[in-house]
């Protein structure tokens, strides 16, 4: 697994072992997911909130994001962020976090640009993270969820009305946007 472009482009990125901490994005889904945000990450505030090894918020540092706050609650896979943010040379733009990602949503007062969720699939995560994050998203701001393609959700959560999904192989991903 690698950074696909930017700054840190070609570094490679560690992961735990075994899929029961992680499951990395595949590239191919990274690489459509980045497509569809690419005029969009520019100095934004990134949010990764099931961070696994971090590879969606370095990926959007790498393409010129200001910051990103990593939340993760396996303390191994967020030393395997924290790594992977200085082999990537981006750790000083980022916040890693060892929280659980519902308290988190519910308690914190920073607000975001884009939110990467990509939680274990079998989970019921997304649909209690991101009612709580609805407020936490600045007006145009944009959610990604990933999800198996067995996982139906709904077209809107609060203020955030899903704009696109898109399938790729067993992989869903789907494209939230808040206007207000």
């Amino acid at each position: 697994m690698r950074v696909i472009t930017g700054s840190a482009r070609g570094t490679a990125l560690k992961t735990l072992d075994g899929e029961d901490v992680t499951r990395p994005t595949g590239d191919r889904v990274k690489q459509a997911l980045f497509n569809a945000l690419q005029f969009d990450i520019e100095g934004r505030t990134i949010l990764d909130l099931f961070a696994g090894s971090g590879q969606l918020g370095i990926e959007a540092l790498s393409r010129g994001a200001e910051k990103c706050v990593f939340v993760e609650r396996d303390l191994n896979a967020a030393e395997v962020v924290k790594q992977n943010l200085k082999a990537a040379k981006l750790f000083s733009q980022a916040c890693v976090l060892t929280a659980d990602a519902v308290t988190f949503s519910r308690n914190t007062a920073d607000r975001f640009d884009i939110v990467f969720l990509d939680p274990p699939y079998a989970s019921d995560l997304i649909e209690q993270t991101l009612p709580l994050l609805c407020d936490k998203i600045k007006k145009n701001g944009t959610a990604v969820c990933e999800t198996d393609t067995e996982k139906a959700l709904p077209d809107t959560f609060g203020s955030l009305s899903l704009v696109r999904c898109a399938k790729y192989g067993k992989t869903l991903l789907w494209f939230y946007r808040k206007e207000e």
